[in-house]
């Protein structure tokens, strides 16, 4: 079967799909992936085809909208600044979905930022859609939206909290798919139409999110998928030399994050090493944080796989995005989590509910003394490691790819 994975967003985003399309692929299937021209080499690395979609994703986070959308942070503010952000690239990325499926498709695997746009091409494509979320956004009774809040507003409460966020979704989906649909030669329907009782399958693990009794039963929790790393990647001498050095370091990175003053967001990360007398790996990410190269006990390293990376911290500090969450958790390593916006306080509440964090640190609220204190927090109470290593244990005992992998058989048949 030849299948068509169509994602848009940050590295994040990206990643697990690069895994997962591996895995089909070695069952058999023809499997290209087609998101930004930024991740183009990483999924060619990984034995995938690559096809283009638009938009560059670093360069939106740090416009005008994007930092708006970074100063919002969490919450319905949260939620109508990437609306804001996301309609003027929307039309734009429905054309790349359909361009991309143009040399021939059996399947389309569409994300939460693609299913939409996605429904559409398949539909005009003739070809059967499944939609893989890697956040629990559905409404339900049992916790609310992801993307909006951390607080349980009570079952009624949640549910139509988990609506309302729907409907704004579907707003700002709504223009795009009605202008390509038209384009496709489609009659007009409703986002919301067009996603009843579509399948759903979600990459990440009922122990840290548990299935919701009230979702329909064509919304599925896998377990994760895990990003395949490029066979070819070694890590880095001076990396190697900064492990063997002293004791395991504490990572600090904020991933896909664009702050809009790096030097003092660094500036507030060395402050809290010292005062916390860590060594520490501080990733540059997407705000370029560099520490001085005279700092024997801070090491900057650029892009290096998580699966590798974790497993050798004593402690990770993160901005808490879905994927760099589930490597933490992967890696069996106590977490800070600093939350900046959309779902990132969601997966900080949990970590600190799993057991594996201290609590989060929200962005807007990091200092120093703060950071500090929350590092010797995770690393002088065993708990968190204990907690952390006793979850990576029962997480490697799942088969994430393989439930996406008999939804995928089961339509070839």
């Amino acid at each position: 079967m030849r299948i068509l994975i169509a994602t848009a967003g940050s590295r994040g985003d990206v990643a697990p799909f690069t895994g997962l399309g591996a895995r089909l692929q070695a069952a058999g299937h023809q499997v290209a992936l087609a998101t930004h021209a930024t991740f183009a080499d990483s999924v060619r690395a990984c034995g995938l085809e690559f096809r283009p979609l638009p938009i560059d994703p670093r360069a939106e986070l740090a416009s005008a909208h994007g930092q708006q959308l970074l100063r919002a942070g969490a919450g319905p503010l949260g939620l109508l600044h990437l609306v804001r952000l996301a309609r003027s690239f929307m039309p734009a990325l429905g054309a790349g979905i359909a361009a991309a499926a143009e040399p021939g498709a059996d399947l389309l695997l569409t994300t939460s930022t693609t299913a939409d746009l996605g429904q559409a091409v398949a539909e005009a494509a003739g070809i059967p859609n499944i939609a893989l979320h890697l956040q629990p956004l559905s409404p339900t009774r049992e916790f609310a939206p992801a993307v909006t809040s951390t607080r349980s507003l009570g079952g009624p409460g949640n549910l139509l909290a988990g609506h309302a966020v729907q409907a704004a979704v579907d707003r700002l989906f709504a223009p795009a798919v009605r202008g390509l649909r038209r384009q496709l030669g489609l009659p007009a329907r409703s986002v919301a139409r067009g996603r009843r009782n579509r399948t759903v399958l979600h990459g990440f693990s009922p122990r840290v999110v548990p299935r919701p009794a009230d979702w329909h039963p064509s919304l599925g929790v896998t377990g994760y998928w895990w990003p395949r790393t490029d066979p070819d990647w070694q890590p880095p001498h001076r990396l190697l030399d900064f492990l063997a050095a002293g004791p395991p370091p504490v990572y600090i990175g904020f991933g896909s994050l664009v702050v809009p003053d790096p030097e003092r967001l660094t500036a507030t990360v060395l402050a809290a090493v010292r005062a916390a007398r860590v060594r520490a790996v501080v990733q540059s990410g997407w705000s370029g944080l560099t520490a001085p190269d005279d700092n024997d006990d801070v090491l900057t390293i650029d892009d290096t796989p998580h699966d590798w990376l974790f497993p050798r911290m004593a402690a990770t500090v993160h901005h808490a995005g879905a994927g760099t969450t589930a490597a933490t958790l992967r890696a069996g390593t106590p977490s800070v989590p600093v939350p900046a916006q959309l779902d990132a306080p969601f997966w900080s509440a949990r970590l600190t509910r799993l057991g594996t964090s201290p609590g989060p640190i929200p962005l807007p609220h990091l200092t120093a003394p703060r950071l500090a204190t929350a590092i010797r927090q995770t690393l002088d109470n065993p708990h968190h490691r204990t907690h952390a290593q006793t979850l990576a244990t029962a997480l490697a005992t799942e088969d994430g790819p393989a439930k996406v992998l008999a939804a995928v058989e089961r339509l070839s048949r």
